[in-house]
């Protein structure tokens, strides 16, 4: 559980940086928003599937969080988001 809200957080803290980036980026905050359901849900999924998974799922998420930092524009956020739901779809 405690591996989830770290994810969460990490996610979190990419959302906030993308939702202050500029409207006009293909992927929308509503998109963006999505992404982050499912990638939630796909991280709660893979966890209750196999627990020793977790520690790869927030390595891989401080990964996407570092390539991503600092990033304006929702259709990065979007990018990375996907990546991330590729990833946990493995």
């Amino acid at each position: 559980m405690k591996i989830k809200t770290l994810v969460a957080a990490s996610l979190s803290a990419l959302l906030i940086t993308a939702a202050a980036g500029s409207a006009a980026s293909a992927c929308t905050q509503e998109e963006l928003t999505t992404k982050v359901n499912e990638v939630t849900t796909a991280i709660q999924a893979a966890v209750m599937k196999d627990p020793n998974k977790a520690q790869e799922i927030m390595t891989k998420s401080q990964e996407m969080q570092a390539k991503y930092q600092g990033t304006t524009d929702m259709s990065e956020a979007c990018k990375a988001y996907d990546e991330l739901l590729e990833f946990l779809k493995k």
